[in-house]
């Protein structure tokens, strides 16, 4: 990720954590709320307008780089140890999950059956784990980045090919919002790169929307599951009429 792609991940944390929107920052600068979207989406910070969105949080520029810096220590991949800890825990997955989706506190109880002293300390495990640092008040600070990798065959991955994928491939992909959608062909090597650098590309581009939609009310973001999936296959229909080599 870009050194200015990690600065306006920052800002919109911040922004976030200070409860102020789009339209907040274009009232106090005497812009357009479509003007701000629009550097927000393209990134087209110039300096002196990084050091006025700045002077709205009560920073300087040097903490917003020194902010942005530490952000860059995130966990892209858990441990074994941790997580082997999620698994053997769902409430506590079920936490993860929500505070990697930016719940707080009072959301995770009124959608769950997880009471006010149960979720103190599930959120004090997840600290003890390294996931979030908890802050005063049961606010937290997230850890790990939005788009973290499973460990290669570990218990995460296993969990997921178990308990999910069977299931989630299961649907008839018929509801709103629901899509579904095969292709298959012979490629080069040069191309399957291609497609590959595509789907690593859509992959963070997700983790960055999900990121950006956290300022918004829980009540209307969707929880959504999106499987992107590329190996070399052919269907057991066809490969059952493949010639056989000449030993």
């Amino acid at each position: 990720m870009s050194q200015i792609s990690l600065v306006s991940d920052t800002l919109k944390m911040l922004l976030k954590q200070r409860k102020m929107t789009y339209k907040d920052i274009a009232g106090e600068l005497d812009m357009s709320e479509a003007n701000i979207k629009r550097i927000f989406a393209n990134q087209s910070f110039t300096l002196q307008r990084l050091e006025q969105i700045c002077n709205l949080l009560q920073i300087n520029l040097s903490d917003l780089f020194s902010i942005t810096q530490k952000q860059q220590s995130q966990l892209t991949e858990l441990t074994f140890e941790q997580e082997q800890e999620l698994i053997d825990n769902p409430k506590l997955l079920l936490v993860a999950v929500c505070v990697r989706d930016a719940w707080d506190f009072q959301e995770i109880i009124a959608h769950y059956e997880i009471d006010k002293f149960e979720l103190i300390q599930l959120f004090a495990r997840l600290d003890k784990i390294k996931l979030i640092q908890l802050l005063p008040n049961n606010h937290y600070k997230l850890l790990i980045a939005q788009d973290f990798r499973w460990l290669k065959n570990g218990p995460l991955e296993r969990f997921m090919e178990q308990e999910v994928l069977h299931r989630f491939m299961a649907s008839k992909f018929d509801e709103p919002n629901s899509f579904r959608f095969y292709l298959r062909g012979r490629y080069s090597q040069s191309s399957i790169e291609v497609i590959q650098r595509k789907l690593n590309q859509l992959t963070k581009e997700s983790a960055i929307l999900n990121q950006e939609d956290a300022s918004l009310p829980l009540s209307t973001r969707e929880h959504m599951g999106l499987l992107f999936a590329m190996r070399p296959w052919e269907p057991s229909l066809f490969e059952q009429f493949r010639r056989k080599k000449d030993i």
